[in-house]
């Protein structure tokens, strides 16, 4: 493979759609909301991408079959105003190119269904255990600033301090030349473990801004798991549990 390659499964109608973006990133969190959202609304898929700015390898999967790593495109189609496109994926890009490559892919994908606003979808980590839950915002305009901030996401001035990094800051930086509204949402997060319970306050948000319901039992489920993990680790860091060799705090995605 030298070049990027789009495989199409169908092609639907859908209705005023917003796109949704939730690849990989800190903590997992947007990873975590999109593929959790693919789930319980049942989205069909209906774009592969394939691309050799993604890393040289292969999943393998629960019947020991391979297959290349992807993005993929979901779509949903919804009773309220706005049928969704729903963005997911293996990895991001590798290199600098590919970022800007792929992050244009998504965006001509975008304008064929005629997407007029997007939410890319991570993590904002803190680099300690985080208490409350926090749902940070960046938009490329003023007016979905104001309208997120009546949803209770937060912004803060230069934060965060080095910007937003793949394609969660492309697509705000590409989307706003092309006439797209784009907002990112960033759980606060360490940024050391997947965390669920991140993922969970930015779909709470999310929810409310689309106005649709989610059923949030899997990540409440994956939350609870996480919180004896973190627990674990703060009687760690208080030196009042010894590290076991038996004990294994590694929590995998």
């Amino acid at each position: 493979m030298i070049k990027t390659t789009i495989l199409r499964t169908k092609k639907p109608r859908l209705k005023d759609p917003i796109l949704i973006e939730g690849l990989p990133g800190v903590g997992h969190v947007g990873k975590l909301v999109a593929e959790h959202m693919v789930e319980e609304l049942g989205a069909k898929k209906i774009i592969e991408i394939y691309s050799p700015h993604f890393p040289p390898q292969v999943i393998v999967e629960s019947d020991g079959t391979i297959r290349l790593v992807r993005n993929e495109i979901y779509a949903y189609k919804s009773k309220g105003k706005h049928d969704l496109l729903i963005l997911v994926g293996d990895h991001q890009s590798t290199t600098n190119e590919g970022h800007y490559e792929l992050c244009s892919i998504f965006l001509d994908i975008a304008e064929e269904f005629n997407v007029k606003r997007m939410y890319a979808l991570g993590g904002y980590g803190v680099g300690q255990l985080v208490e409350i839950e926090t749902v940070l915002g960046a938009a490329n305009n003023i007016e979905l600033v104001k309208e997120l901030q009546e949803h209770g996401v937060e912004f803060r001035a230069n934060e965060p301090g080095g910007g937003i990094v793949g394609a969660s800051g492309l697509l705000l930086g590409l989307g706003g030349l092309r006439g797209i509204d784009v907002a990112c949402l960033m759980g606060v997060t360490s940024g050391y473990l997947v965390d669920p319970k991140s993922a969970q306050s930015v779909l709470k948000v999310l929810c409310k801004i689309l106005e649709i319901d989610v059923d949030m039992q899997a990540l409440e489920e994956r939350a609870s798991e996480m919180e004896k993990i973190v627990a674990k680790l703060r009687e760690m860091e208080e030196g009042k549990t010894p590290v076991s060799s038996d004990e294994d705090l590694r929590y995998i995605g």
